[in-house]
């Protein structure tokens, strides 16, 4: 998520959502309620969120964690390192996250959750919670939508909707597209689009390399300078 150099210090509640996560991952590990465990790691070239860069244009080490009931149940942590303004003393994000996922149809499944992004390192607070849905087609195509009452941590609702599709060239090879809109008129009194294009190579299980493009409209520019704009990224990512 991204900064500008005005910084709320409005107190959102840090401790919800975490220990929310936490009664699930209890909750799933009994005996009666199976879970299923997977994690993801990812070294970029530069952590972009929403066509905007975290961590400056530099390099990102990044992680994940997540537990699945058999009812479709989850919680899931995610973590990178970031760079906002100097001011906030930034430096790690982790987000938090639980929520239900399922099939719908044969075709059709849906994803609903609550993510709350967290930043222990900070001396404002940034922390702010927001619910996501993403609906998805066929595996390959998506549309999702976002909400939060305290968007970017500014006391101020917002709200973000975002299409993409991916799109195999063969067993290995893929493209990625997608594209954004984020409703920000509450808050900085004003929104932005931002889009991204990008191939991945799964070159060898679990190992994959990303390279994306992304732009970003001029009221991004506005509102977020110097972390908008046009750039590329490259990554080594892997899912086990």
């Amino acid at each position: 998520m991204s900064f500008s150099s005005s910084v709320s210090r409005r107190r959102t509640p840090a401790f919800a959502t975490p220990c929310l996560a936490a009664g699930l991952l209890l909750a799933m590990a009994s005996p009666a309620q199976a879970a299923t465990f997977t994690g993801s790691g990812a070294l970029t070239t530069d952590y972009v969120w929403r066509g905007t860069t975290q961590t400056q244009g530099d390099p990102a080490v990044q992680a994940g964690f997540k537990a699945t009931a058999d009812n479709g149940l989850y919680g899931a942590v995610w973590g990178s390192n970031v760079e906002f303004a100097p001011e906030t003393k930034a430096s790690s994000e982790l987000d938090v996250t639980v929520g239900w996922g399922g099939t719908l149809t044969e075709d059709w499944a849906l994803d609903v959750n609550l993510t709350h992004y967290r930043y222990p390192s900070t001396t404002v607070d940034l922390d702010w919670t927001e619910a996501i849905g993403t609906l998805t087609w066929k595996q390959n195509t998506w549309a999702q939508l976002g909400y939060s009452s305290d968007a970017l941590a500014s006391g101020e609702a917002g709200a973000y909707a975002q299409l993409g599709a991916k799109f195999p060239l063969s067993d290995q090879l893929r493209l990625e597209g997608a594209a954004g809109y984020y409703w920000l008129e509450d808050a900085y009194d004003d929104s932005y689009a931002h889009a991204q294009l990008g191939a991945v190579w799964a070159f060898k299980a679990p190992f994959e390399l990303r390279v994306t493009a992304h732009a970003t409209d001029r009221s991004a520019k506005t509102l977020f300078p110097g972390l908008a704009g046009s750039r590329v990224e490259a990554a080594l990512q892997a899912s086990f």
